[in-house]
């Protein structure tokens, strides 16, 4: 599952480097910046062991953010969504939970040590993505080197396909420190912990190194499960090996994901995820002893771009052992011009655990500015 900007906490690192300061409060607003799109979005579901679901649907997004005045600034982006027919009346109620929503409401302030935001913003984090009601705080005086840390209480996914409430996933939210370190070209050395009270603590470590051909990823992540668990009591753990090769416009990588034998994953993917590649991929998380091998390939011609993804699994549950889901995606993305662009993604989803298995088409046309 794919997901969840402050992506990677980029957007306020690079607040301050965006936009020239501004000299009043009336500036600062008069010199923002404004960004949006417009969307349309069909999906059709073939499920084999329930009623098929489809939908068409359009969306506006809309965001401003304004210049920085003395290193303060606000942001704010909001979602709206039309459905304009639904196969059955009630299929997409939780996906499209909202005619409207504020996604974003936020105030930061940043300079060159430190940054810190507050209020609705997104993130994305190893394990913490979609939009958070939030705090933020990070230390940027280390060279190369980015210190997050963070709380959530409430999330929500919202996108052109999502506009879904804002929810607590755990009673009393959740912790993060989240640390970066780049001073290597191409290295990326990330340890982190998170801890959700009443639920779990977790903690992990990522490494990653790319060149212009080649990369490759090392991932490993466990979680102390709290007695009041509402998820499992079972600590969790999960790690991953990833190689990537680009050679002459064509990406290609492989990997292998696995999860602990007594407890999955634990909660650890519970806040966002960011290792599986796959659209859905939900046994790759909650499959106790899941083994995942995985495979992409992606190419460029031109303005088109096509990606295949395969995956297979082997779990069990509490009561089966060697079960094997297969999950295959195709994304054929076209940039039409540099602000309208269309995308189409087929999922071929096969569980032997389940009657869910389904095949999925959906696309989208988009306008941006």
């Amino acid at each position: 599952m794919k997901n969840l900007s402050l992506v990677a906490c980029g957007l306020l690192l690079s607040s301050t480097a965006l936009f020239a300061e501004s000299n009043s409060i009336k500036e600062a607003f008069a010199n923002g910046k404004t960004s949006g799109d417009f969307t349309v979005y069909h999906e059709s579901v073939d499920h084999k062991g329930s009623d098929d679901t489809s939908v068409t649907a359009g969306s506006i997004g809309l965001s401003y953010e304004t210049d920085t005045y003395n290193g303060v600034s606000i942001s704010l982006g909001a979602r709206a969504q039309h459905e304009f027919h639904e196969k059955n009346d009630t299929d997409y109620e939780e996906i499209f939970a909202n005619d409207a929503v504020m996604h974003t409401a936020a105030i930061k302030y940043a300079n060159s040590n430190f940054f810190v935001s507050v209020g609705r913003q997104e993130i994305d984090l190893e394990w913490l993505g979609d939009y958070n009601e939030s705090v933020v705080a990070g230390i940027t005086a280390i060279p190369d080197t980015t210190i997050v840390l963070g709380y959530t209480d409430r999330q929500a996914e919202i996108a052109f396909d999502t506009t879904a409430d804002f929810e607590e996933i755990t009673e009393d939210g959740a912790y993060v420190l989240d640390v970066k370190y780049e001073g290597i070209e191409g290295l990326l050395l990330n340890p982190y912990a998170y801890t959700a009270p009443d639920e779990a603590d977790f903690y992990g470590f990522k490494v990653a190194y790319d060149t212009d051909m080649f990369g490759v990823t090392a991932h490993y992540a466990a979680s102390n499960q709290d007695s009041n668990s509402i998820m499992t009591k079972e600590d969790g753990s999960i790690y991953n090996l990833e190689g990537r090769l680009n050679v002459v416009g064509l990406a290609l990588a492989a990997g292998y994901i696995k999860t602990d034998s007594d407890g999955a994953s634990g909660s650890i993917a519970a806040y966002g995820d960011n290792m599986s590649p796959m659209d859905d991929g939900e046994k790759i998380y909650d499959g106790l002893d899941a083994k995942t091998f995985y495979g992409s390939a992606s190419y460029s011609i031109a303005d088109l771009t096509l990606t295949a993804l395969y995956s297979t699994t082997d779990y069990d549950t509490d009561t089966n052992n060697g079960l094997d889901v297969d999950e295959f995606n195709f994304i054929a993305e076209y940039a039409i011009t540099d602000e309208l662009s269309a995308a189409i993604t087929y999922v071929d989803y096969d569980d032997d655990g389940s009657d869910s298995d389904y095949d999925k088409v959906f696309a989208n046309v988009t306008y941006s500015f």
